[in-house]
């Protein structure tokens, strides 16, 4: 997707991040921590209404949390603009 070339663009994208590393800050403090020998042998990852997130998805994001806009990958940065394009016509007042 093309994303248009624009500084107000890039700012909201990186209040974007900033907004989901917040929401994934909160998300992590009320989780809890196991161990993987826990989770040994474990293929279900809903057990008694509660979530597991694998490894590779908390170690992915605790990096992206702590990473700031502008030293995030074209695809990573791509995530926040795509929440941009959400709202963007609204506030150039495009259709």
């Amino acid at each position: 997707m093309e994303y248009p070339k624009s500084e107000l663009f890039e700012k909201l994208a990186d209040i974007e991040h900033q907004r989901w590393a917040d929401w994934q800050n909160f998300l992590h403090s009320k989780c809890k921590i196991k161990t993987k020998a826990a989770l040994a042998g474990m293929s279900v990852i809903k057990i008694n209404n509660g979530l597991i997130i694998p490894q590779d998805c908390v170690e992915r994001w605790e990096r992206q949390i702590n990473t700031p806009y502008s030293e995030l990958t074209k695809k990573e940065k791509d995530s926040d603009r795509e929440q941009v394009m959400r709202y963007w016509k609204l506030i150039t007042n495009k259709k």
